[in-house]
């Protein structure tokens, strides 16, 4: 599976419908955000039908990073039952955020 796109209008409803989601915070223009894409590619297909994994992009849903008080990027915040649990801020390897599934699914 894909990793899914949100937007602002679908957020919550997606996020609370999920026992357990990883929303990655990015932008076009951002390198290390570039770098970690094929991770959360991976990371949605290891985890497909256990947990969303998402992405959003912060030049078009400025409001999202706002309300997640998303300062630099790439941000991977971690929601269990639509509420925030865990985020992990810049290029990491891929086991900083399996760990973090894992441990919570």
């Amino acid at each position: 599976m894909a990793v899914k796109h949100l937007k602002t209008t679908e957020f919550q409803a997606a996020v609370e419908a999920a026992p357990l989601a990883m929303v990655d915070f990015w932008a076009d223009w951002c390198g290390p955000c570039k770098m970690l894409s094929p991770t959360v590619e991976a990371l949605a297909e290891q985890y497909e039908g256990k947990a969303l994994v998402a992405k959003v992009n912060v030049d078009e849903e400025p409001e999202l990073a706002r309300a997640f008080g998303v300062m630099s990027i790439p941000t991977v915040v971690f929601l269990k039952n639509g509420r925030e649990f865990d985020r992990k801020v810049g290029l990491l390897p891929a086991q900083a955020f399996s760990k973090v599934l894992e441990e919570n699914l």
